[in-house]
């Protein structure tokens, strides 16, 4: 699905309309859970919901399980949104076709967002999930082995994140992460130093301004800027992280910073892998499975677990 002329139009239209996040969070997060509950389950899995503990906070994860086939495989799933929407209900299709397409259980986290709860609360959460999954505690009985981390846009974040403080709490550590044009570093404004913060900040459905506005809302204080928890590129350390796969998308603000992440962690000694989606925009893997962005991934991603 390459970008056409209607599509960029179309796609720059969106863009102009330049919603403010800050305002318009509630509406919505409302629409998008309205609509996905509009829409059928996926009826290929078997569907339940889980609670998991975070400190006083309980965390509610939604886990799919293709109903055909024995999964050998564990997908741990960190939603996108920018930290501020999204939820287990508005990602519950693409999660359901993401187990069919991988042959793998998916686990999808509901952590806290922003601005009700700010950083830490997110990876906080999304660390309790991984926790107790990989320790073994209740949630599944999962070989360690077969978990893999995963995440789109802000949940890529939060996929980066969560393997640092694994690293740094040395409680466990996941074998692979798989990051989905993730939002890793602080600073999306003009004085990035990632040119695709300008050259796809304003044209192509997620802007520069919207991805800074909702780091904004996402931030305790501006000290959370320098935490590699917060932004991964931060950090000054990357070894010691799991094996990872990193998919860009061509026509995505958030390009440039996440392959530069790619090339920190191959220096630091990580096995790492940067596919760059040609003629595909942020946030494709909310399309359907048809779309051929999509089904490249699902490629990508089942030959780096075949690895």
């Amino acid at each position: 699905m390459a970008i056409n002329k209607a599509m960029r139009a179309a796609l720059k239209a969106i863009a102009y309309l330049n919603v403010d996040i800050k305002k318009s969070y509630k509406v919505e997060r409302q629409f998008e859970n309205l609509s996905a509950r509009l829409r059928p389950k996926p009826e290929a899995y078997s569907i339940w919901d889980h609670m998991v503990k975070s400190g006083d906070y309980e965390v509610p994860v939604r886990v799919f399980l293709p109903k055909k086939g024995s999964p050998r495989r564990l997908l741990l799933f960190f939603h996108g949104g920018g930290w501020v929407t999204g939820s287990i209900e508005s990602y519950t299709k693409m999660c359901g076709y993401l187990a069919g397409a991988i042959s793998a259980v998916v686990v999808s986290v509901d952590y806290r967002l922003a601005p009700e709860s700010h950083f830490p609360a997110a990876p906080e959460d999304c660390y309790a999930v991984a926790r107790e999954l990989f320790l073994g505690k209740s949630l599944l009985n999962v070989d360690p082995a077969n978990i893999t981390i995963i995440g789109d846009s802000a949940g890529g974040n939060l996929a980066a994140a969560v393997s640092l403080m694994a690293r740094d709490r040395g409680e466990f550590l996941p074998p692979r992460q798989i990051l989905i044009y993730p939002a890793v570093a602080a600073d999306h404004s003009s004085s990035s130093p990632f040119e695709s913060i300008r050259t796809n900040g304003t044209d192509y459905l997620l802007t520069s301004k919207r991805v800074a506005d909702m780091i904004d809302l996402y931030k305790s204080s501006d000290d959370d800027y320098k935490n590699p928890y917060f932004a991964p590129l931060e950090a000054a350390d990357l070894s010691g992280q799991p094996k990872t796969l990193i998919i860009s998308a061509e026509y995505c603000p958030l390009r440039d910073e996440g392959e530069f992440y790619g090339k920190r962690l191959e220096e630091a000694g990580v096995q790492v892998k940067v596919f760059r989606m040609k003629d595909a925009f942020h946030a494709y893997m909310m399309l359907s499975p048809r779309f051929v962005h999509v089904q490249k991934t699902y490629e990508l991603i089942n030959a780096f677990l075949d690895e």
